[in-house]
This record gives C-alpha cells, structure tokens and sequence, in this order.
C-alpha cells in the first residue's frame, strides 16, 4: 500500500489468506457445504470402522458362548446318568426291603390265630417281590456298567451336537467336552452284590407254617377246655360256681368274682373262691338240730369242710419253665371215693372203752360213750376190726360220705360244678402241655426262620452305593473356530474388510445340587417325568396307590430308616391286635430289630444341575495332564471335523463303549402287582432325556 510504512503490507496480506481458508467452511456464522460433506464423511468412517469392531469382538465372545454351551451339554449327560443311578438303586432297594417287610409280617402273621391264611400268602409275595429284586438288580447292574463305560462317548456326542448347533452364518463352531475324570469310580454293593437268598427262607417258612397250624389247632383244644373250666366257675348262665358260692356261704364278693369271658378268667381264680368257700363253711357251719343225728351229720360236715379246706388250700395251678401243673385233686363224690382220701385214714376221731370193747363215736359228747376214753381213731379202724361201731350214734364213714353225695351229684350244689371245673381242669393241663410243646417247636422254628431272614436281609445291609461317575468332577470344553471373514456388507471405502484367524475357547461346568424336598428331588422328577413323556399316570398310580407299601419305601428311599419303621409299626401292630401269642411277639421283635440293625442311612436325593466353573478347577481335580497345555489342546483340534470320536482321539483320549441304540434301556423295574416301568435314556436326546425322567 503506497505510503505504508514497511511491514504494513505484509501483515495486511496474510490475515487476508487465513480468512480466506476458513471461509470455506464457514459463512456469515453458519457452516457451509463443504463442512456438512466432511462431516458426513468423518462419521460414515467411524461408523463403519466400529461395526466392523464390534463385529470382530462378537466373534471372540461367541466362540466363549459356545464352549459354555458345550461344556453345560457334557455335564448334562453326567446330571441325566446321575438320575438313573439314583433311580435304578432305590428301586432296587425298596423292591428289597418291600419284599422282606411283607416276609417278615408274613411269617409273624403265621403264628397269629385267624391270620395263618393270609400270612401265607403274605409269605409267598414277599418272596416273590424278592426274586423280582433280585432279577431287576442283575439286568440293572449290566445295563449301568454299559452306560458308564459309554459316558464319555456320550458327553462327546452330546457336547458336539451342542457345539455344531452354536454356528451360524458364516461361522461355525467345531469342539467336544470330555469327562473329568475320564475312569469310573461308581460302587453299587447292592446290585454288583449276591442275589437276595430266598431257598432257605422260603424252606424255613414252610416248617414254621407247619408247626404254626399245629399249633393252632392246640391253642383252638386249649381254648375249649379252658372254656369248660369257666363255665364250670362263673361263665354258665343260672347255677355255676360262683352262683353256688353266693347263695350257699357268706363270701365277700373280692373273694367271689365274676368274669365274663374266659379269655381273662385263669383257673387259679375257681381254686380261690373254692378255698374261700369252704373256709367259710368250715368256720360257720352250724349243727341242725339237737339229737345224736343232727349232731352226728354236723360233725360229718365239718370234718368234710376240714379236709375240704385243706386239700384246695394245699393245691395249685402253676406254669412254669414251660410246663402247666395242676395240682388239684377231686375231692370225694361219695363213701367210695372217701375211702381213697385222707378223711378215712386220718387220726381224728375219739373212742371209748366199753364193756363190748373200744368204740368209736362221732364225738366225746355221745350218749353212747358211757365209758373210759379210749385213743383217738381212723374211720378206717371200724372197717379193719379194730373198734366197734357205736349202738348209739353208729357213725361211721358212711356219714362223711354222705356229706358230698347229694351236693356232687345234683347241679344245686357247690360240689357239683366244682367237681366238674376240677375234671375240666385235669383235660386243660393236658391240652395245655401240648400246647406249651408245640410253642417250644414253633420258638425253634421262629428261630431258624429269623436267622434265615437275617441272612438274606444282610445282602440289603451293604453300603449305599457311591455314583461317581466319569465327569463327576466336571466336563471341560474345547471349542474352535475356522477363519471367517467380515461379511461383504461391511467392506466398503469407509471401511476395509478384516479377516480373523482360527479362535478357540475353553469352559468348563460341573454339577451342583439342588436342596431335596418331598416334591423336588430324583425320584419325584423321574415318576412326574415319566408321565409327561408317556401322557399316561397309570404307571404312576399304581406306586402311589394300588402298590401302597412299595410306593411309600420307593418314596421314602431318602430317610429309608424312618419310613421302614414306621412301615413296620402298621404291619405288625395290626397282627398285634389279632391276637399275637408270645412266640409270635418274639418273631416280630426280632424282624423289627434286624431291620433296624441294618442301619439304612439318609440318602442324598438332590438333583444335579450343570452350572459353569473355573475349568483350572477341573481339571486339576481330575487330574487331567493331557489338558495341562490348554492351547496346544485347542490346536489339535480341526474344524473340518464334527465326529466325537475323532475329536477325542485328537485330545489324547481313546473311545472306548459306544452305544448304537437310539434308545437304550438301562434296567426294568418290575412292578410286584405285575407290568414294568422302562428305565431309558434316549441317545439322540439327552437333554432332554433328563427332563423326561430317564
């Protein structure tokens, strides 16, 4: 600029050209076109840049996703074969303990009167709900030992379908899971164990059954006699002992019961009221009238009440060491019988020395004893010769003989009832003498049917089994991927397309337990499952309810202990309320106690649900060194491969079972009331073959 001083021009000129620049993106405050296309541009590129990131970061995180989802599906095998073991062992288990339950009932129930019949049959179906055991325990224990030694194949194949179903698009995912460990440590004493012997407890059954029916049959003789006796004492309506003895003394009624059955009157009670009536005749009895011969018949009664008294005071009714004694003799009928008793041989009556000779009176105060007193004498003494008979008073044995005679031989005497309690009472000691031997035998018998039970029961008593497994530590996952390309969508100016080399993950899942209750655990799983999948409850029904006993101990298989007492207390308290004798109570104790001796422990019936974990804590837990460099496992993997087998072989791991079968049946259980259940697991789907109960 003219006259400008210098340096002015310059300065002047270069704010002139910065200006310049800028107003290309900005006009009079407000941005122009080419600011708007820049910044479109900037954006389009970011944008493009971070699909194409966030892309490449799903493809590493998706490889992760498959290799859990892998490693879930080996575990799921694991959780499927858990149930079934579960499954197979309280079967086996409860179809035992149902069969020696309704043994055991069943051979107490023998030695109960009115229940003989059906205890037998008891006896025959608890046998055979003990060979069902057995058969269902020998197919069992082929059909778990096949599935375990498949296991690890199966956790393969199922965590390589798995893993092949986790690709999508373009990006397909190859891997397996393999077990942890890969070996078996399971134990089941109860079904790789000896069958339940059933020969000799069937054998000793039919012994105890036999002597059982004879020993029915003397109870049912002894019961008849004893039932005589009763009637005899107190149990005939109108006259009987008990009557006779209210009518004719003063006895108290403590003294003279009334029962009304025979099943709680015992004989020593007719022999107690005896001794009390004739004690009461003995201190009361009055003389009837004032002659020699009222005199005399009182004298005659009184001796007759003496040795009535003594006699029954001195006899007895007494079991003991296995044996009834009866001591209790007939007391005389007339002067026969008198004369075989001590009232004609005892030194009790007195005597006086006549002109005639010595003679024998009813009493010193006879009109007839006029002279000195001789000895005292026998009755039998008149009949030997040795005294004579008094002129006056002429008693003699004949008297006393008298006394009982008209009382025995019509029913309104106490001796006549008296006389046939005692005749009854003779028939009752033999009867229940029988009886007493055949109890010896049936005791014997009892004994060698409970050693026998107990031996086959202690085929039960072997510990729980231990279900471990290959993969119950866990089941480790490897998963690859093949090299894969951002989709053409993404390649564009904005953005180059990226190429991601092979990827690989590793996971590992192992089981967890779900907390049991009545509603939730194996077993109520397994029976809900098998409705679902069959749409049919029958099966169901009848362990619930047509097989009451078998359902409840298959039900109760968790605290085994306490539902089979509880199972035990219905059964033989009901035998108890028929009438169990004392060998029948034994035999039912001793059942009882070798039940509970066996000593069942609370089984675990959790369910085991696969969950996610640290795979370096499975594999060292199992102690798997070929996975100890996960990498180098990872790449000798390929992924043009799916089979599990080759898989395996890759890792370092020979397959060993196969299973071909789409289905394969572990065991069946037998029902006892007849039909099957089909224990399955279903190869082609095995998750859900734990969802279905299998």
């Amino acid at each position: 600029m003219p006259g400008s001083p210098p340096g002015m021009v310059e300065r002047h000129n270069r704010v002139p050209r910065a200006r310049c620049a800028l107003d290309l993106f900005r006009e009079d405050g407000a941005y122009t076109s080419l600011a708007s296309a820049v910044s479109m541009l900037v954006v389009l590129a970011l944008a493009f840049s971070a699909t194409t990131a966030a892309w490449t970061m799903a493809r590493a995180g998706d490889a992760q996703v498959a290799a859990d989802a892998t490693s879930l599906a080996g575990a799921n095998v694991v959780s499927s074969y858990h149930t079934a073991a579960t499954v197979v062992d309280a079967g086996i288990l409860s179809l035992g303990l149902t069969g020696f339950t309704v043994t055991g009932a069943g051979l107490v129930g023998l030695l109960v009167p009115g229940a003989s019949a059906a205890a037998a049959e008891a006896v025959d179906a608890g046998l055979r709900i003990l060979e069902t055991r057995n058969k269902f325990a020998a197919s069992a224990s082929r059909g778990l030992k096949r599935l375990e030694e498949s296991l690890p194949y199966l956790i393969a194949a199922n965590a390589s379908r798995t893993c092949a179903a986790q690709g999508a698009g373009m990006v397909s995912y190859t891997g397996t899971a393999i077990a942890a460990p890969w070996e078996s440590a399971s134990e089941f004493p109860a079904i790789d164990g000896p069958a339940v012997p059933t020969e000799g407890l069937e054998r000793r059954a039919d012994e105890l059954g036999e002597v059982a029916a004879d020993l029915a049959r003397a109870r049912e003789e002894t019961a008849a006699v004893k039932e005589r006796a009763w009637l005899a004492d107190c149990g005939r309506a109108g006259m009987n002992m008990q009557e006779r003895a209210a009518r004719l003394s003063g006895i108290s009624a403590v003294e003279n019961p009334d029962y009304a059955s025979s099943l709680t009157w015992e004989p020593q009670v007719a022999l107690d009221r005896a001794c009390a009536y004739y004690r009461w005749r003995r201190d009361n009895d009055r003389t009837e009238g004032a002659g020699v011969e009222a005199r005399a018949d009182a004298a005659a009664r009184h001796a007759f009440y003496r040795y009535a008294t003594r006699t029954l005071e001195s006899a007895s009714v007494v079991e003991r060491d296995g044996m009834l004694v009866c001591k209790v003799p007939l007391l005389p009928k007339n002067t026969g019988e008198v004369k075989g008793t001590e009232l004609y041989t005892e030194v009790a009556w007195p005597t006086s020395t006549e002109s005639e000779g010595i003679t024998l009176h009813f009493d010193a105060s006879c009109p007839g004893a006029t002279g000195a007193a001789g000895p005292i004498v026998s009755l039998s003494a008149l009949d030997a010769g040795s005294v004579r008979e008094c002129s006056v008073c002429r008693f003699g044995v004949g008297d006393v003989g008298k006394v009982p005679a008209a009382s025995t031989s019509i029913d309104n005497g106490f001796e006549y009832h008296l006389r046939e309690f005692t005749e009854a009472l003779k028939d009752y000691e033999s009867a229940r003498n029988r009886e007493l031997e055949l109890e010896r035998q049936a005791r014997g018998g009892a004994e060698r049917a409970g050693d026998a039970f107990e031996e086959a029961l202690s085929v039960l008593a072997a510990k729980r089994p231990r279900i471990a497994p290959p993969g119950r530590y866990g089941c480790v996952a490897l998963v690859v991927s093949g090299e894969a390309s951002t989709p053409e969508e993404l390649e564009n100016s904005f953005s180059a397309g990226v190429k991601l080399d092979r990827r690989g993950a590793i996971s590992a899942a192992t089981l967890a337990s779900d907390a049991a209750t009545r509603e939730n655990n194996v077993l109520s799983r397994f029976f809900s499952g098998l409705k679902e999948r069959t749409g049919d409850s029958t099966v169901v029904g009848i362990v619930g309810n047509a097989m009451d006993l078998w359902g409840d101990l298959l039900m109760g298989y968790g605290d085994v202990a306490s539902r089979l007492d509880e199972v035990m207390d219905g059964l033989l308290g009901g035998l108890t309320s028929l009438g169990a004798g004392p060998v029948a109570t034994w035999l039912g104790e001793r059942v009882r106690g070798s039940l509970a001796a066996v000593g069942f422990e609370p089984v675990d019936l959790s369910s085991r649900k696969p969950v996610l974990t640290d795979s370096s804590n499975v594999i060292s837990a199992a102690g798997m060194t070929v996975l100890a460099d996960a990498q180098g496992a990872l790449r000798s993997l390929s992924v043009e491969t799916m089979d599990p087998e080759a898989l395996l072989q890759a890792l370092g791991y020979e397959v060993g079972e196969r299973l071909a079968e789409t289905e394969f049946t572990i065991a069946e259980i037998p029902l006892p009331g007849g039909g099957s259940i089909p224990l399955k697991v279903r190869l082609r789907d095995l998750v859900g073959a734990r969802e279905g109960g299998s």
